[in-house]
């Protein structure tokens, strides 16, 4: 290699210069170098389980409610359409027997076992006085033994059959509640969402869907669908930023700060075992003290919601590493948002027992 003492020999050499835009460009490149380097090494970097979902109701009777036929009939008049608020108890269909005379026949029978049993209570009566008779008439030693217990047996077989009517009179009259039962009425108070319009024009039996009540007002969570990979690090408490469908937003994963139209939560629970799809159920309630979600008239139940639940924060250079590689999410030991100190169940329990 030749010394650099010895360039001037060669005049054609030293009178090469570099162009001025290629100096600038090289400048250009060392300067990026050294600015993407402090970045990496020191930009801090918020990582986050990234999960989508949707808005469902926490309380289960806030939950779109199937409002069934208690009797077997048809129905015969709807007292609702789709879109009606209706209170609880407000009837919602009237059911009729296929059979229009049953009502008045059943009622007719239990008549009759109303009688049966005052026969009953009456013979028995007279049979138990046979029997005080007996008894004294076979301490004067004026009737045999056998007589005596032939008039303790008539009273066994009158009480039988006093039992028996009752258990029948018992029958029909839950026969006649059934079919008194047949006005349909709303179990809570909310909208009805639809009708089942077939069920009006055929048979019904005990059991089908006569309509669909959706409540107003109830009290909303977002399920979050995450990946088993970062469950293990997600516990009651953590923090999440949320996106609900139809409501604009630009989100930073890593820089939660610099977000817009993002809403706050919480992790309220995580489900102990994965769905049939291999992911893990995770409900997000509203943050305490943060902007409250978007009213109930733009996110609905059932609409689509996208979350970031935030984890450990790191440098971009080891998130950037991280993601190369395919590597899990940071672990560490921090205190939680929740309350819950460690990992694992016993972090889950604490948070869990704090609210």
């Amino acid at each position: 290699m030749p010394n650099p003492e010895n360039f001037a020999q060669f005049r054609t050499l030293a009178k090469l210069k570099p162009p001025r835009l290629t100096r600038v460009l090289a400048w250009m490149i060392g300067l990026t170098i050294i600015i993407v380097s402090i970045i990496l090494f020191t930009v801090p970097w918020v990582q986050t389980s990234a999960g989508t979902g949707q808005i469902v109701a926490l309380n289960p009777e806030d939950r779109v409610q199937t409002v069934t036929a208690l009797v077997p009939g048809r129905v015969e008049q709807w007292y609702v359409q789709d879109g009606d608020r209706v209170e609880k108890g407000a009837p919602i269909a009237r059911l009729v027997d296929n059979d229009p005379s049953l009502l008045s026949r059943l009622a007719a029978e239990r008549a009759q076992v109303e009688a049966e049993i005052a026969a009953a209570r009456q013979a028995m009566a007279v049979a138990q006085i046979d029997v005080d008779r007996s008894r004294q008439l076979l301490s004067e030693g004026l009737v045999a033994r056998r007589d005596y217990e032939s008039t303790q047996i008539k009273v066994a077989d009158h009480r039988a059959k006093l039992a028996e009517a009752r258990a029948k009179l018992n029958r029909l009259d839950v026969s006649l509640n059934r079919q008194s039962a047949q006005t349909v009425r709303a179990p809570r108070a909310g909208r009805i969402q639809s009708i089942n319009a077939s069920a009006g024009a055929s048979l019904v039996s005990a059991g089908d869907v006569l309509a669909m009540l959706a409540p107003e007002k109830p009290v909303r969570v977002a399920e979050l669908m995450v990946d088993g990979r970062d469950i293990a690090l997600v516990h009651p408490g953590r923090r999440v930023r949320l996106a609900f469908e139809g409501w604009p937003a630009i989100q930073f994963s890593g820089w939660p700060s610099v977000a817009e139209g993002m809403f706050d939560g919480r992790v309220r629970t995580i489900d102990p075992s994965a769905q049939p799809n291999g992911l893990f159920r995770v409900l997000v309630e509203p943050a305490p003290g943060k902007r409250p979600w978007p009213p109930r008239d733009y996110v609905r139940l059932g609409a689509k919601v996208r979350g970031w639940i935030q984890m450990e924060t790191v440098t971009v250079g080891y998130e950037l590493w991280r993601q190369l590689n395919d590597f899990p999410l940071e672990f560490r030991q921090p205190a939680l948002e929740g309350g819950g100190t460690g990992s694992g169940s016993g972090s889950g329990t604490t948070a869990e027992s704090s609210k």
